[in-house]
């Protein structure tokens, strides 16, 4: 007998009540992009695999060793997406969604995939709520992206956490910040064999190691605030100022700079109190120049992700956990199960939760079944209670009983 087939490692099912947690914080996100003005968008999973060497940066780690990547049956290079930013710059080009005037503003949800190594609130096919905003570079869109990113958190209860902001620049701010960069680098002995590659490659890379010994080393390199040409020093300040007018508090990280090669001056994290050292639920930043790497115009942008595996972890226990309205129908004998079919249907159309059992078992075998399935409480019927004119009405935490009328029933039963 062959053996059972299991999840891949690193993947997983999401499982009954705890589905109930992940439908709140979409909610949650759905309410709040909407209050800002925002559109869904729904992405292919699967995407040719230049889109992120060209967005991501090749020399990156999701590039270098973590994607999913395999040839189709034409030999073309496919990819699963292993994040959606570069998808969705994607879709607005090829679909024209950058024409017309204002800001175009965009989310989508879904899963991600990365052959990285599983750990708690990691997999590699993991789940993130996306924001995009493009056709603006004004500072104070930087400062609403950031306004909604907490509003969402604040909707879904997400407790101690830690707001970091930093500016990397523009390409040339980056480019002198390199220059200083690697002159530091290049004294320094210890690196990791990853750093070392990337001191050559791309020197920004080496700030984003999580080497607790490279972090040492680091502790002294210079910071890209200081290598802010006139024109991103003054957009920071703005950013900073508006989010200090609306009460978000932040810390500035002068090494943040976020993994992904297309960033560009905001660069922010949300990091969460009980994660241990990964502890970014959620992060975005300033991307004006992936546009034009990928055949496009100049379209400034800046969006954000929210890690939702990550996030759940965090969150109460109780988050999507509404009230119980669940009633079972326990009906006993053919006329009983036709008045409790009717009953069910009338149940549902006024907004209550209803099942019942459509087989002929035991009374103690349908009590048990409304048990497993959470009721929480159980109406019993039969020839006697028919007869009468009135229902038992069982209340499944406590055991209580009372009996209900027939015609009052419906009514009774969505009052509770």
């Amino acid at each position: 007998m062959a053996g059972k087939i299991k999840a891949i490692r690193g993947m997983r099912d999401i499982l009954p009540p705890e589905t109930g947690r992940w439908q709140a914080v979409e909610n949650a996100a759905r309410e709040a992009f909407a209050l800002y003005g925002y559109r869904e968008l729904r992405l292919p999973l699967i995407e040719r695999t230049e889109l992120f060497a060209r967005s991501i940066g090749a020399d990156t780690d999701i590039v270098s060793k973590e994607m999913y990547t395999f040839p189709d049956r034409h030999g073309d290079s496919l990819t699963l997406r292993p994040e959606a930013t570069a998808s969705v710059l994607r879709a607005v080009l090829e679909n024209r969604l950058d024409q017309g005037a204002g800001v175009k503003k965009l989310y989508t949800l879904g899963p991600m995939f990365r052959y990285e190594r599983p750990q708690k609130g990691r997999y590699r096919q993991f789940h993130q709520i996306n924001c995009e905003a493009l056709g603006s570079d004004a500072p104070e869109l930087d400062a609403e992206v950031i306004l909604l990113l907490m509003e969402i958190l604040k909707r879904v209860q997400l407790g101690t956490s830690r707001l970091l902001v930093n500016s990397l620049g523009c390409p040339e701010c980056q480019k002198k910040f390199k220059e200083g960069l690697s002159l530091f680098l290049s004294q320094k002995q210890g690196l990791c064999e990853d750093c070392l590659r990337r001191r050559v490659t791309n020197p920004l890379r080496v700030l984003d190691c999580k080497s607790v010994h490279c972090k040492e080393i680091l502790k002294d390199a210079p910071v890209l605030k200081d290598y802010l040409c006139p024109d991103c020093a003054v957009h920071y300040a703005r950013v900073l100022s508006l989010l200090s007018r609306f009460g978000v508090t932040y810390e500035e990280q002068p090494r943040l700079v976020r993994g992904l090669d297309y960033y560009s001056r905001t660069a922010f994290e949300v990091v969460a109190v009980g994660l241990g050292a990964q502890d970014a639920v959620a992060g975005g930043g300033r991307y004006n120049g992936l546009a034009q790497e990928l055949g496009g115009p100049e379209l400034p942008a800046i969006g954000f992700a929210i890690g939702e595996d990550r996030l759940l972890e965090v969150l109460p226990p109780e988050l999507g956990q509404e009230k119980n309205r669940k009633i079972f129908l326990a009906a006993l004998g053919p006329a009983a199960r036709d008045q409790a079919f009717s009953l069910l249907q009338t149940l549902r159309r006024e907004g209550v939760p209803g099942e019942m059992d459509f087989g002929e078992r035991s009374l103690k075998a349908q009590m048990s079944l409304a048990d497993r399935l959470g009721a929480a409480y159980t109406v019993i019927l039969g020839d006697r209670e028919l007869e009468t004119g009135k229902a038992t009405l069982r209340r499944m935490a406590t055991g209580d009983q009372q009996e209900v009328s027939l015609s009052l029933l419906p009514m009774v039963l969505a009052g509770l």
